[in-house]
């Protein structure tokens, strides 16, 4: 046990140090994870791990809490203006995807007969394990980078990224079934329909109850141990997943309805008119002690996502996928030029105010993480024939897509003038405010050196602090700012 408490200390800390100078040079933290799993691995030191059972079971804990995160991160009042576009994206989108990519796949098989001759139903299934894509990734890089993205994006790919898994991991599923059943000769275009429909429908119920039911419960418990609040959501996610699978519904909607509603409880104006009467979506009430456990949260992802990504690193054997190599960088290549942007293109026709340079940023950020490779291990655990080429070329395709896709985002971004540099905000100081109190909090960089009192600020704003060479001040009206200062200011008009 010493020993093995020993290896697992090794490796993870090893990965952390060796992910700091991915982060400086814009290379995705989970492609370093990635990596140093296979360099532990059987092709590198030599540890032997093929349990694909466990890191399924570890894969399904860490994507919920992952999806659940997400959604308490997601600000409605930000997504409200994209909701249409960011739901066609995670639904339409992934669909035709996989559709897109299944027929390629099946059509280059003639090529590849010993390595990937498969039949259109196999095809399918293997697009359809990789049609969703990562936004940890992306927005790790972006911070990295300090870019902030203009015209709304940065709210689509969070909506986009937050909630395709679900629609992913139904199509992996109804696809297992249609393999299973003989290639879909028993299973009808009616049965599939309905059974997307049903998961869906019973996924959004399920989270928007649970979420519901969650914050009453939690504001009306009064704990003496604000610690035990924090174990109390985990305990929750898992509950919300558990039941609405056992439903028959998609578990990973329902956590991240979930997250939704719990994050946005009492701070959102959503009222709607059912039977006469006004009722508030999101509920009045706000969730106490939510600073504590937005901590225990970011911190919780973080460790599921390490282990996880470790986990799926020792799993794949590097030389068994140099046997695919060939046809998945051709596939890998197509999905990134041609089926994600064609899906796209065709998902984002209704929606006249996303222009060009926007669709082509959506497009590229395509960016494929650990969720489809866990969706890969499924059909391996069903006993699809040919489940494990599946799971190596999607392992493969998203190794790619990390490479090519996740270090070119921000160049793709100030090449089409879509990102700005984020030069921080109030988290730069370390200042945190109630959320009860109706303020806006904003970090300025002064540009030209003046009095403080003479320098043109908003009406009705307050300095707090100026930080000067990393050295933090309480200002007055007689302290001379220089260029390079960072104001952190704040107002009671958000505007």
């Amino acid at each position: 046990m010493s020993v093995l408490l020993l290896l697992v200390a090794i490796i993870l800390i090893f990965s952390i140090l060796i992910s700091k100078i991915g982060y400086r040079i814009g290379v995705p933290t989970l492609l370093v994870f990635l990596v140093v799993g296979m360099l532990f691995g059987e092709d590198g030191v030599g540890i032997h791990f093929d349990n694909y059972n466990f890191v399924q079971i570890i894969g399904m804990i860490a994507l919920s809490i992952i999806l659940f995160t997400g959604g308490m991160d997601t600000k409605f009042e930000t997504i409200r203006p994209v909701i249409a576009s960011g739901l066609t994206l995670a639904t339409m989108g992934v669909l035709l995807t996989t559709v897109f990519t299944g027929l390629f796949i099946y059509g280059i098989g003639v090529v590849f007969e010993k390595t990937l001759s498969v039949p259109l139903s196999i095809a399918l299934l293997l697009a359809a394990t990789m049609s969703s894509t990562d936004s940890a990734s992306v927005f790790s890089i972006l911070r990295s980078q300090r870019l902030k993205l203009r015209d709304n994006l940065r709210p689509l790919l969070e909506l986009e990224s937050g909630s395709n898994d679900p629609m992913a991991y139904m199509l992996t599923i109804v696809m297992i079934q249609v393999v299973q059943n003989g290639g879909g000769a028993d299973i009808s275009v009616t049965h599939i329909v309905l059974t997307f429909l049903l998961q869906f429908a019973i996924g959004l119920l399920a989270g928007f109850v649970f979420g519901r039911v969650y914050v009453w419960i939690h504001n009306k418990l009064s704990l003496e141990n604000k610690a035990l609040y924090q174990i109390l959501i985990i305990g929750f996610v898992f509950l919300t997943f558990a039941i609405t699978d056992m439903l028959n519904g998609n578990g990973y909607l329902a956590v991240y309805i979930a997250g939704i509603i719990v994050g946005n409880a009492g701070l959102v104006n959503s009222d709607v008119t059912v039977f006469g009467k006004k009722h508030t979506v999101f509920g009045n009430a706000k969730l106490t002690e939510r600073r504590s456990i937005d901590k225990l949260l970011d911190g919780l992802v973080w460790l599921v996502q390490i282990v996880m990504f470790l986990l799926l690193g020792l799993l794949v054997t590097p030389h068994n996928m140099l046997k695919i190599a060939i046809p998945a960088i051709i596939i890998g290549v197509f999905v990134i030029l041609v089926g994600r942007p064609l899906a796209v293109w065709i998902s984002l026709l209704p929606f006249k105010n996303i222009g060009f340079k926007d669709k082509v940023f959506v497009s590229w950020v395509g960016l494929r993480g650990a969720a489809p490779i866990i969706f890969a291990t499924y059909p391996f655990i069903s006993g699809i024939q040919g489940g494990e080429i599946i799971f190596n070329v999607v392992f493969f395709i998203t190794l790619l897509s990390l490479i090519i896709q996740g270090t070119s985002i921000p160049f793709m971004a100030r090449w089409l003038n879509l990102g700005e540099k984020d030069t921080g905000g109030p988290e730069h100081f370390g200042v945190e405010i109630p959320d009860e109190l109706n303020t806006a909090m904003e970090m300025q960089v002064v540009e030209n050196e003046a009095f403080l009192k003479d320098y043109p600020l908003p009406k009705g704003t307050l300095v707090m602090l100026v930080e000067r060479n990393h050295k933090y001040m309480v200002p007055n009206g007689s302290l001379f700012l220089q260029k390079g200062d960072k104001l952190l200011m704040i107002s009671e008009n958000e505007s």
